[in-house]
């Protein structure tokens, strides 16, 4: 991304009742720019296919308004398990929400990294990073969504959670070019980046720059943290009133790798009018 390009910051949406039921009106009520939806239970592995005049709703809403919209996949997806169903589960999953994606015109899908559960299944859950990835990489279309991992926040024998660990994440698929990531700000500092010193934000996109390459980042989650750096606890807080706190999220956006990049907030639902407002103001 160029610098200069202007962040479009939005949030997470609400789905029940209607995709463009639900979605399009939270999106004028927060007044986001962008917007990330499941398409299914997102702690279940339904596939549900989705509703043809709620897709195209949501399709034209979105254009109309100039959002980019983003599907994040289940939470359940864990594609480094040692449960060969879990594993298998989470390739329909993902498959489902690439379909999902692309008939709503989203521009990714977001997926957490997975985890070996145990260190002994650690160098098998690489190998099943390949075998289950490249084939879905490799038949994503040039003009149809992403893939973007998404490193946990640590913890639980995690296939990525610092940045430096996306180095072999990348690896194991070759570093695909469809393959991209989502930083979230929470995980980061959860996994022990410290985000809320001076230039600790900038310490950490540089890393994330360094091992993953330039255009790499496709998204953002823009949180901040209830718990302390390195707590390996995803508790997200209000940007502003947590542990990360507003200033680094002001050098965030000053960095060159996050120029253009959406920008979506998972923050606590009665606070995203004011999160994607601050944002803007530090934007």
């Amino acid at each position: 991304m160029s610098a200069g390009m202007t962040n479009q910051v939005g949030a997470h949406a609400p789905v029940a009742g209607g995709l463009a039921k639900a979605a399009l009106p939270y999106i004028d009520k927060v007044s986001a720019a962008a917007v990330q939806v499941y398409v299914g239970n997102p702690r279940g592995w339904a596939r549900p296919p989705g509703d043809p005049a709620q897709d195209e709703a949501f399709t034209a809403g979105c254009h109309t308004r100039s959002v980019p919209a983003y599907v994040h996949a289940s939470l359940l997806v864990n594609i480094g398990s040692p449960t060969a169903a879990t594993v298998e589960q989470s390739r329909e999953v993902l498959t489902h929400a690439l379909l999902r994606a692309a008939a709503i015109g989203a521009r990714g899908v977001v997926f957490h990294a997975g985890s070996s559960v145990d260190a002994e299944h650690a160098p098998a859950a690489m190998r099943q990073v390949r075998e289950v990835l490249l084939p879905l990489l490799d038949a994503l279309p040039e003009d149809g969504p992403r893939l973007l991992v998404e490193p946990s926040a640590g913890g639980g024998r995690s296939l990525a959670a610092r940045v430096e660990d996306l180095g072999p994440y990348l690896d194991a698929v070759d570093r695909h070019p469809r393959l991209g990531v989502c930083f979230d700000t929470c995980h980061a500092w959860a996994a022990g980046h410290d985000l809320a010193k001076p230039g600790g934000m900038t310490l950490t996109l540089d890393a994330l720059v360094e091992v993953c390459g330039p255009d790499r980042l496709g998204l953002v989650h823009a949180n901040d943290s209830k718990d302390p750096m390195g707590s390996t606890r995803d508790r997200h807080e209000a940007i502003g009133k947590g542990l990360i706190g507003s200033e680094a999220f002001a050098e965030m956006f000053r960095h060159p790798a996050v120029a253009g990049v959406p920008i979506i907030v998972e923050t606590p639902g009665e606070t995203h009018a004011a999160d994607i407002s601050l944002l803007r103001g530090l934007r």
